[in-house]
C-alpha cells in the first residue's frame, strides 16, 4: 500500500485555481480523460490551465481516493488499533485487493475461534476501510459472533454503526469495548464518537478527555473542541420530542408557538419524504434551534450558510415567530440529508446530496437555468467529480454555482430516468460502488457524459 500511497501522480491544474491528483492522464477530443484508482473521469480541455507530471499527491485512502476532508466537516473517525496476528492473516485473507471467501471458509473449519474472529475482522476492516459497509456490517457480525468480548472488532463495530447512522444501536458496543479495554484510547475515541452523535454530549467530552490523556490526537481533539463549542452554546436550552424529532432550544428565545409549528411542519415534511424516497431514518432526529451567533460559533459555517445538517439539524431561528415559506423549504431540505444518508450508506457526492434536497424542497433552476446554459456551453462549470467533497469551502459565489450545477444534474436525471433511478444510485452507493459505478450501472454515463448531457438538457430548455 506503501508504494501505491506514494508513487508519482499527474497533476491537474484547472483554471479556477484548484489542482486534480490523478493516476493517469490522457486526452480526448475536447476532454481530458483521467484515472483515480478504479475511476474514470473526464472535464473539458477549457477548464484546464496545465498538467504537471510525476508530483507526489496528498495522502489518500486505499481506494485511491485523497483524504482531504472540508476543515468544516467533523471527521469521519475510525479507531486505529490493530490485533496482534493482524499482518500474518491479512496476507491470507485479502489477496488483490479483494476478501479471499475461500481463506474464511478455511479459517472456519480449523476450529480456532479467535483466528475465525480475526479473519472475519480484517474482511470487515478491509471493505470498511473501502466504503463497502454493508459487507464490512456483515463480517464484523460474524466476527464477534466468534469473539464477542474483542474490543479491536468492538470498536470497529461500533465506528461503523455510527457512520452509517446508527449511533443509538453502536452505544452498548462501544461502552461493552470500554469495560474490556479500560485503558484503551481506540476504546475511549469510538465510546465518545458514538455518544457525540447519539446527542450525549457531556458523556463525549468526558470520553475524549480521558482519551487524550492517554493518547494525543488530532482527530479526537477536533471533535473534543466541536462538542465542547456545542455543549457551551446549549447549556441552558430546553428540550421536547415527538414521533421523529428531538428538539433542542433557548427557552426564553425562542415562542412556544414557534416550536409547536415547527414540530409540526418537520412531522409533515418526514411523511412527504417517507413516500418520496422510500425509507426512514432508523434513529430519532436532533433538531436545534439557534438564536443571535450561536449557530456560527457552533458549525463554524461561513457566512452564506442558511442551516446545517451534520447528523443534526442545525437551524437559525433569530427574529423568526411562526415557520414562514422559506423555513420550510430550508427545514425540508436539510431533513432530506437525513433521509439521502440514510439510503446511501453516508456515501453520497455533495452534489447528488444538494441536487437532491434542493428537487424535494420543491426547488427549480429555472430562474438561473439560462445563465447556467451558457456555463455549460463554454465549458465553464465546475467539474461535477470536483463536487464530491463538502461545499462550505467555497466562496459565496462558487458555493451558488455549486449548488445550481447540482440542482441541474439531479433534475435531468429525474426528467430523464426518473425518481427511482435516483433511488438505485443511493442504494448502489450504500452497498459499496463508488460514485463513477453508482452512475453508471443506473443511467449509464460517467461524469464526462452525464456533464455532456446536463449541458444539453439546460439548452435545450434555456437556452436562445
Amino acid at each position: 500500500m506503501l508504494a501505491t500511497v506514494c508513487a508519482p501522480a499527474d497533476v491537474i491544474h484547472l483554471k479556477n485555481g484548484r489542482t486534480i491528483w490523478a493516476d493517469r492522464v490522457h486526452e480526448n477530443g475536447a476532454h481530458l480523460e483521467y484515472d483515480i484508482g478504479d475511476d474514470s473521469y473526464a472535464i473539458p480541455r477549457s477548464v484546464v490551465e496545465r498538467v504537471e507530471a510525476g508530483g507526489i499527491p496528498p495522502e489518500r485512502t486505499a481506494s485511491g481516493k485523497s483524504n482531504n476532508k472540508d476543515p468544516h466537516d467533523v471527521p469521519a473517525f475510525a479507531p486505529v488499533e490493530h490485533l496482534a496476528n493482524e499482518s500474518a492473516l491479512t496476507e491470507k485473507i485479502v489477496h488483490e485487493g479483494r476478501v479471499d471467501a475461500d481463506a474464511l471458509t478455511t479459517l472456519d473449519q480449523e476450529g480456532d475461534t479467535r483466528k475465525t474472529a480475526a479473519g472475519y475482522f480484517i474482511a470487515g476492516k478491509h471493505e470498511f476501510e473501502h466504503g463497502n459497509f454493508s459487507k464490512a456490517r456483515s463480517y464484523f457480525e460474524t466476527g464477534l459472533r466468534f469473539d464477542s468480548q474483542n474490543p479491536t472488532i468492538l470498536n470497529y463495530y461500533a465506528a461503523l454503526l455510527v457512520r452509517t447512522g446508527n449511533a443509538g444501536e453502536a452505544l452498548p458496543y462501544a461502552e461493552r469495548a470500554v469495560r474490556i479495554a479500560p485503558n484503551s484510547p481506540d476504546a475511549l475515541d469510538v465510546l465518545g464518537y458514538a455518544q457525540f452523535a447519539a446527542d450525549h454530549n457531556l458523556d463525549a467530552i468526558q470520553s475524549w478527555k480521558r482519551s487524550l490523556q492517554l493518547r494525543p490526537s488530532g482527530t479526537v481533539q477536533q471533535l473534543l473542541a466541536k462538542a465542547e463549542r456545542e455543549a457551551s452554546a446549549e447549556n441552558d436550552y430546553s428540550q421536547r420530542e415527538s414521533s421523529h424529532f428531538t428538539l433542542r432550544y433557548e427557552g426564553k428565545q425562542t415562542p412556544e408557538s414557534l416550536r409547536s409549528e415547527l414540530v409540526a411542519t418537520l412531522e409533515s415534511e418526514y411523511d412527504d419524504l417517507v413516500r418520496e424516497l422510500g425509507i426512514a431514518p432508523r434513529s430519532s432526529i436532533a433538531v436545534v434551534l439557534y438564536t443571535g451567533q450561536a449557530f456560527f460559533d457552533v458549525t463554524q459555517s461561513p457566512s452564506w450558510v442558511g442551516a446545517v445538517n451534520d447528523g443534526k439539524l442545525r437551524i437559525p431561528v433569530e427574529g423568526l415567530s411562526s415557520v414562514t415559506p422559506e423555513l420550510a423549504r430550508v427545514l425540508k431540505h436539510e431533513l432530506a440529508h437525513s433521509f439521502i444518508n440514510q439510503l446511501s450508506g453516508g456515501r453520497c457526492p455533495q452534489w447528488l446530496n444538494e441536487g437532491l434536497a434542493q428537487v424535494v424542497e420543491p426547488k427549480s433552476v429555472s430562474s438561473r437555468g439560462r445563465r447556467l446554459a451558457q456555463l455549460f456551453q463554454s465549458q465553464h462549470e465546475i467539474p461535477f467529480n470536483a463536487l464530491e467533497g463538502g461545499f462550505m469551502r467555497f466562496s459565496g459565489a462558487e458555493a451558488l454555482l455549486a449548488y445550481d450545477e447540482s440542482l441541474a444534474a439531479v433534475e435531468y436525471i429525474r426528467d430523464t430516468y426518473g425518481m427511482s433511478d435516483l433511488q438505485r444510485i443511493l442504494e448502489r452507493l450504500g452497498q459499496g460502488s463508488s460514485s463513477e459505478a453508482a452512475l453508471r450501472a443506473t443511467i449509464h454515463s460517467g461524469y464526462g457524459q452525464l456533464e455532456s448531457e446536463v449541458g444539453k438538457y439546460l439548452v435545450s430548455k434555456y437556452g436562445d
